[in-house]
Formats: structure tokens, C-alpha cells, sequence
């Protein structure tokens, strides 16, 4: 919890400044290099050795880094300072879902019961921007166990297209009618 709300106003304070620069999807690709960065383990190991200095640190992670912005490099350095490099996945993630805002697309999580392709996800996030009206990302994920159709979840809004939820529904209505 601590760690989502440090990553949330960093990404707030780093959104901030991109939007000032108009530089959003720079920022973006940075912030996923850092927090490609601080996977390895080998690199939060020295990062959070106090043994090893600050110089070297950052010299590691300029080297790490490559051709980076100097903004890009004091936020390296800041989250090293204060032992929040480790954090770099998530700030990457609040970031990007601060740029999505901004920019009004909204997240689909959509069930199918089959993977589908690329064609079928463009297909579903066509039908769900026209029930929403907002422009739609889909992420995908397969649970056989709705038989068939698609469950969407935007937001705390769900969508049960399923077959499971439609033989459900019937179920309840034979019940209903019998009694």
C-alpha cells in the first residue's frame, strides 16, 4: 500500500513535468527502461549494497541507461537516494494510467473462454468504445470456464456476455416459472 501511493506521486510528479514539456510518450518509454532496469537483480543488489557509494551507483545506472534525458537521470538518481529504484515497475504503470486518462482511453479487461486474435481484439474494443463511449484498451486473458462469449470489466463496471451468466439466467427463469 505504502509503495503504491509513493509510486502514484511519483508518477504524478514526473506526469507534471511531461505534460509541461510535452513530452508524455518520452517519458513513458524512460520510465519502462528504468523499470526494465530494476528487474535485474544484479543491479538492485548494488543499488542497495551501502557499501557501495552513490558514484558508483549512478555511474551504473547512466551505463545502464545509455543516452538518457538529465531529468530522466535525477529521477534515477532521487529513487536510488531513497531506496525506491525497486519501485520503478509501478511508477512506470501509475504513469501510464495517468497518460491514459488524460488522453480518455479507458482499460478492458476482457475474459474469453478461447484466446482470440489480434482481428477478434480489435473487434471487441470497436463494440466496447461504441457502448462506452470512451476509447478502449483491451487486455485479454482465457478462463474456460465461461463456456463461451466474453465477461469485460472497465473500471467497476462488468460486462457478462458469457454463456455460463446466460444459462444462469436461464436456469433462474425455469426456476421462477415453475414455481
Amino acid at each position: 500500500m505504502i509503495s503504491t501511493i509513493s509510486a502514484r506521486r511519483y508518477a504524478q510528479a514526473i506526469f507534471q513535468i511531461a505534460k509541461a514539456n510535452n513530452n508524455l510518450d518520452e517519458w513513458a518509454k524512460d520510465l519502462k527502461r528504468i523499470a526494465e532496469i530494476a528487474k535485474d537483480q544484479d543491479v538492485i543488489d548494488i543499488i542497495e549494497n551501502p557499501k557501495v557509494l552513490f558514484d558508483q551507483k549512478a555511474a551504473l545506472i547512466k551505463q545502464k541507461l545509455g543516452k538518457a534525458n538529465d531529468l530522466v537521470l535525477n529521477l534515477c538518481y532521487l529513487l536510488i537516494m531513497k531506496g525506491k529504484l525497486k519501485n520503478a515497475g509501478q511508477i512506470a504503470d501509475e504513469y501510464e494510467a495517468l497518460v491514459d486518462e488524460y488522453k480518455g482511453i479507458k482499460h478492458a479487461l476482457v475474459t474469453t473462454a478461447v484466446p482470440v486474435d489480434e482481428a477478434e481484439k480489435a473487434k471487441i474494443a470497436a463494440q466496447l468504445e461504441k457502448i462506452t463511449g470512451k476509447k478502449i484498451s483491451v487486455k485479454l486473458q482465457v478462463n474456460p470456464a465461461i463456456l463461451g462469449g466474453i465477461i469485460a470489466r472497465i473500471e467497476d463496471t462488468q460486462i457478462d456476455g458469457s454463456v455460463r451468466n446466460k444459462l444462469e439466467l436461464l436456469r433462474k427463469d425455469l426456476v421462477q416459472a415453475t414455481k
